[in-house]
């Protein structure tokens, strides 16, 4: 039996033969019923129009031919030609399940397989060419479709994210930043051929799968209050509190000012005292920013500053500060006190939530497992499952790492500056001894780069430093 031309459906392409004789009709039938499976399989969409007029050459012998598509304007326009000499022409429309044409498949001359020489087409290769059209036409449409619905859905998402950066233009880069590095770390992840790492591989589905799962991680975040996320203070709610307390001073000091005209205090005393106001407000200032870790002395201090007694406007004393201010100015680090980082923290609760009430396909179900899982850590210490590593998946791991760099490194938070490289990995490094990340996806992250690449995308020159990478903790070059 002659060998003839077939579709390889596993590969999804055209493996050459010899063609069929083309009075074979029943292998040159084998050879459409290939083709058709081979072209529901095929993804791009340049290729399946490279697809579609190759196998419209082969199954008819043609010996050129040219595709045209329909455009939004109704006119033909021209995708693809193929072509040796122009004689005999055979032309068919490309029809979808709805019968509208979308295209047109046009073949020029046939060629006799024995004798190579140029002839009419028969009938029977214009009942292939018709019927490969429309099994073409039908992957065409679906596959348009498909693409449509995927741009639709991740437009969708975008407003999302859009949705959250108008919220609060501090976490807006921040939905946009993770999802690339955390790509970028997977792939350096999947190019790395030994170590403990060395079989994972990705294909372009799981690569989809993960970059959808990266840029819904923080959509849970459209349920935060503004003033809890953009909280800039210890003292800030609609504005920042920090102000009433600088009018307290100010009323002290003229309560002093006043004891001093009435002969009670004299011109000394009155300096130290104000002196020593002046002090207590500028050391509250300083609390107030949150950036460093407070002390037990320090946190004594804001404490005794509380017991100092004023009256308002209307007459009534009370302690200089409340009890929910003294709440706030004796966080210990940052600018949360516990019920609003219980508040912040919620949002990852409520992104698996969503997440998993929606009905993925097949080829996206585990994105709320990753989305879900980038504030877990390695020691099962993490939120909001307890999770540990053998639990998560290297997907999830990586957006870990990811989500903590990026936020080290940016510079659009309310609360403090971005961090350069070397401080930030010094940091990751000690996340790293601690059990917080994965070690060996960490390694990965500083052999390969993948920090340095990141920087010259995203992070300011000055941020850029140079970096040793035998000083990073945890980490042996």
């Amino acid at each position: 039996m002659r060998e003839v031309n077939v579709y390889d459906t596993s590969a999804g392409h055209l493996r050459l033969g010899a063609l069929a004789a083309p009075d074979d009709l029943g292998l040159r039938l084998e050879q459409l019923n290939a083709i058709g499976a081979s072209l529901s399989a095929e993804r791009d969409i340049n290729r399946l129009l490279e697809s579609i007029l190759a196998a419209a050459k082969t199954i008819t012998g043609a010996d050129g031919g040219t595709l045209y598509r329909l455009a939004e304007d109704k006119t033909l326009r021209f995708e693809i030609v193929r072509t040796t000499s122009l004689k005999y022409f055979l032309t068919v429309p490309m029809r979808n399940h709805e019968h509208e044409a979308i295209g047109v498949l046009q073949l020029i001359n046939a060629r006799d397989p024995k004798t190579g020489e140029i002839s009419a087409f028969s009938d029977s290769d214009q009942r292939l060419a018709e019927s490969l059209a429309s099994q073409a036409a039908i992957a065409l449409t679906n596959r348009m479709l498909i693409n449509q619905l995927e741009q639709l859905f991740e437009s969708f998402i975008n407003l999302i994210n859009s949705a959250i950066d108008e919220k609060s233009p501090y976490t807006g880069g921040h939905c946009q930043r993770v999802p690339q590095l955390t790509m970028m770390l997977a792939e350096a992840v999947n190019d790395t051929r030994e170590g403990p790492l060395a079989d994972f591989h990705m294909s372009e589905k799981d690569r989809y799968e993960l970059k959808i799962a990266g840029l819904l991680h923080d959509c849970g975040k459209v349920t935060t209050p503004v003033h809890v996320v953009d909280k800039a203070t210890k003292l800030e709610t609609i504005y920042d509190r920090i102000h009433l307390i600088d009018t307290r001073f100010e009323i002290l000091k003229r309560d002093l000012e006043l004891e001093s005209l009435r002969g009670n205090l004299d011109p000394q005393q009155l300096r130290n005292r104000l002196r020593a106001l002046d002090d207590d407000r500028r050391f509250l200032h300083a609390c107030n920013i949150g950036s460093e870790r407070m002390r037990d002395e320090d946190v004594a201090r804001v404490k005794r500053i509380a017991a100092y007694r004023w009256r308002d406007m209307a007459g009534h004393e009370a302690n200089f500060l409340s009890d929910d201010e003294v709440t706030n100015l004796t966080i210990r680090a940052g600018t949360l006190t516990d019920e609003e980082r219980k508040v912040i923290n919620h949002h990852i609760v409520a992104t698996i939530k969503m997440l998993e009430a929606l009905p993925w396909p097949k080829h996206l179900t585990k994105v709320p497992e990753y989305a879900g899982g980038h504030h877990e850590r390695m020691d099962g210490k993490g939120y909001p499952k307890g999770l540990k590593r053998e639990q998560m998946s290297v997907q999830a791991r990586c957006m870990g790492i990811a989500d903590i760099f990026e936020a080290l490194t940016a510079k659009d938070r309310p609360y403090k500056k971005g961090k350069t490289l070397s401080e930030s990995l010094e940091i990751l490094g000690r996340m790293r001894l601690n059990n917080h990340v994965d070690p060996d996806l960490f390694d990965i992250f500083v052999r390969r780069k993948v920090y340095r690449r990141y920087a010259e995308m995203f992070l300011d020159p000055e941020q850029i430093d140079q970096v040793d990478e035998a000083r990073i903790p945890g980490y042996q070059p």
